[in-house]
């Protein structure tokens, strides 16, 4: 739980620190009032605390905790969005005045980037067209530009980093945003995206199910961004470009805007390669990328 404190902290700042301390006892609450029984704690997210539970009736689950307790609202409001799919955990329980909720737990649960690699391409095809069937709510609120706005708002504080300043300069954030504008005023189809579909947020729901998307951040737009994350995640391995073909056909995808889209996140995932990374042969092909 350390590291998971740790990110929470990075995340939400000192305050973070009162609710771990708090956290465990939130948790027996809410597991004697719904009937859970608590298990270990899942290697958890920026955002969140997760344990496995059971749900009253034997399911297999797990409890959701988070200081942020609006966006874990949002979050099931979006996994009700998309359940009709049977692509989603399915919402057993929540409370939104504590920042919980219950959710049906994945199994097998591989993460998709632990899949085989030749499996994956018809597979994300299959997910996109279950998740991209889900008609948009009327007056849903969140699109895509907004979700770029935040994310090269957020993101870009980080060139001030002299180890990333070093590698990536402003000329090649603001031509990064420049691509994003021409690819978001020339869309010309509209989905509701799950809209943070990497391949840690897909796992292997069995045979029968496919695989399965967590943690959304539901936004309308062009169906090419639930793809680009996989895309970009082919640097260093087989590459992008041969990775963009393979997805594009798979997934009956625009093969051209996903390679544009993947010029525009190229340096996001720089970024994060020279974070975790320092070096390696992914670095130098996302900065040539978004050049």
């Amino acid at each position: 739980m350390e590291e998971t404190g740790a990110r929470l902290v990075r995340r939400f700042g000192p305050a973070a620190e009162g609710w771990l301390e708090q956290m465990p006892a939130l948790a027996a609450r809410l597991a004697s009032r719904w009937g859970l029984v608590l298990g270990e704690p899942f290697e958890s997210g920026a955002s969140s605390v997760v344990l496995r539970c059971r749900w009253p009736d034997g399911t297999p689950a797990v409890l959701k905790l988070s200081p942020d307790r609006a966006l874990l609202t949002k979050q099931g409001e979006m996994l009700r969005v998309f359940a009709s799919s049977g692509r989603v955990p399915a919402v057993l329980g929540a409370d939104a005045e504590a920042g919980a909720m219950v959710l049906e737990e994945i199994r097998p649960g591989t993460e998709a980037e632990d899949l085989p690699p030749a499996s994956l391409p018809p597979q994300w095809g299959e997910l996109l067209a279950a998740l991209h069937a889900v008609a948009p709510p009327a007056g849903w609120p969140w699109d895509l530009r907004g979700r770029c706005d935040e994310a090269f708002a957020r993101i870009g504080r980080r060139l001030s980093e002299p180890a990333i300043g070093a590698r990536i300069g402003q000329d090649t954030w603001a031509r990064a945003m420049r691509r994003c504008e021409r690819l978001l005023d020339t869309q010309s189809r509209i989905v509701l995206l799950h809209g943070d579909l990497h391949l840690a947020n897909a796992l292997d729901g069995g045979p029968s199910r496919g695989l399965v998307a967590i943690d959304p951040k539901a936004c309308v737009s062009d169906p090419c961004f639930d793809a680009v994350d996989y895309v970009v995640a082919g640097a260093g391995h087989e590459g992008v470009e041969t990775r963009c073909e393979r997805v594009a056909t798979a997934c009956g995808l625009d093969g051209d805007r996903l390679y544009a889209w993947s010029r525009v996140i190229a340096p996001m995932f720089a970024i994060a390669h020279l974070t975790h990374d320092g070096s390696g042969q992914a670095i130098g092909e996302l900065l040539a990328l978004a050049r």
